[in-house]
């Protein structure tokens, strides 16, 4: 009985992180598709590089803009809104004729995604039973991770197996959206004392002098991880086909696919290592998924491209969790949230930086050499983190 009691109770949450994967899914839904675009548009390596990171640019926007409009006009209408984004850009993909509706098509996914981040993983933290506790900020979390990495799957499933590649996975997924919605009307708001939107004000990068120590190696940890994210999700997919021949679609969605929810279980362990030992963890894991693509590209072998994910995907999810947490703990309580919001913006500054590089040097260098330059800038970023954690280890282990 207490046991049924406790899957009802678990219910709303699971939904909402539901809904949650489902948006997620959607802004990396067209990872194995750009090389289809590449061929029907004609446009550069470059081209779908700034096409990624024209994304995370939509996500920055709203963090500074809007970030914390659901704690002002409620959860439910901030999710309305990202759900609504989300079904226009997969409109703009359907549409498709020119570079341009890309463009379009990944900002919106961008502003839903960061309609989404904050209040969503809030949502189904309230929603659930004892609310703040770890098992619902792992039902947050494995939505978040787990919609990334199912939206490369199931486009790659369907462009290798089913008709009209460039169709329909934003049908399938416009479909999911409306399913969603519906979910989403039937849940519960969580915030009681509503305002209206124009209380809503843009949020400030915030640094106060004491969170300084915790927040530089959390910082650097957090733009690698994503940075490596970035990269396979934006250009793997073309050097899977291009270097190493693999042109089944499915394979390469599965091979992105597998970093995010690699990075499920980094997250997960986190717990298990305690925050002070997981951000150094989390370094080291990321140092050696560079070091696996560095010769997955030098030897164009595809099982070092699937090792990298796994191990690089992990320490992301421990390094991220790790860096979330110490700054958390160590930042003011009336100024966390700004602080928080800071290193989402540097973690998304390197998703789409280092990305736009490597495609900008894959024309003189070629893609492994422009991947062997990033690799070793990265690297050293994360070397320098890991190396001042050795000496200076985060004060917190929660």
């Amino acid at each position: 009985m207490n046991g049924d009691r406790d899957r009802r109770g678990w219910l709303p949450s699971c939904l909402a992180g539901a809904v949650f994967a489902v948006c997620m899914a959607g802004t990396t839904l067209p990872t194995p598709l750009y090389g289809l675009y590449q061929d029907a548009f004609g446009f550069s390596e470059l081209m779908v590089t700034v096409v990624y990171a024209v994304y995370a640019f939509g996500v920055i926007g709203v963090l500074l803009l809007a970030g914390n409009a659901s704690d002002t006009v409620g959860r439910r209408p901030v999710l309305l809104w990202g759900l609504g984004c989300a079904a226009l850009s997969a409109v703009c993909f359907l549409c498709a004729t020119s570079l341009g509706w890309l463009y379009v098509g990944r900002l919106l996914s961008g502003l839903s995604a960061g309609l989404f981040t904050g209040a969503a993983t809030a949502y189904v933290m309230e929603l659930a039973p004892g609310k703040g506790s770890p098992r619902a900020s792992l039902v947050a979390t494995a939505a978040n991770m787990g919609g990334l990495g199912c939206g490369p799957l199931l486009a790659g499933i369907l462009a290798q197996y089913a008709p009209w590649p460039l169709y329909l996975p934003f049908a399938v997924h416009l479909a999911l959206l409306a399913g969603s919605a519906v979910v989403l009307l039937g849940l519960r708001e969580t915030v009681r004392e509503r305002r209206p939107l124009k209380t809503v004000r843009p949020q400030r990068p915030a640094l106060p002098p004491e969170v300084r120590a915790v927040f530089r190696p959390a910082a650097l940890a957090s733009f690698v991880g994503f940075a490596l994210f970035g990269v396979f999700t934006s250009v793997s997919p073309t050097f899977l086909a291009e270097s190493l021949d693999v042109g089944n679609h499915a394979v390469s969605g599965l091979v992105v696919a597998l970093a995010f929810f690699a990075s499920i279980a980094g997250q997960s362990a986190v717990g298990r290592f305690g925050v002070r030992r997981s951000l150094p963890l989390g370094c080291v894991c990321l140092l050696a998924g560079l070091a696996l693509l560095a010769g997955a590209l030098w030897w164009e072998l595809l099982w070092l491209v699937v090792l990298s994910a796994v191990v690089g995907g992990t320490g992301q999810g421990l390094a991220f969790r790790g860096a979330l947490s110490a700054v958390a703990a160590a930042s003011p309580a009336d100024r966390r949230a700004a602080v928080i919001s800071t290193l989402f913006v540097v973690a998304y500054v390197g998703i789409s930086l280092p990305v736009i590089g490597v495609g900008v040097l894959s024309g003189p260098m070629g893609l492994e050499g422009a991947g062997l330059v990033f690799i070793a800038c990265m690297a050293a970023l994360v070397t320098s983190a890991a190396v001042y954690l050795l000496r200076r280890p985060a004060s917190t282990d929660t």
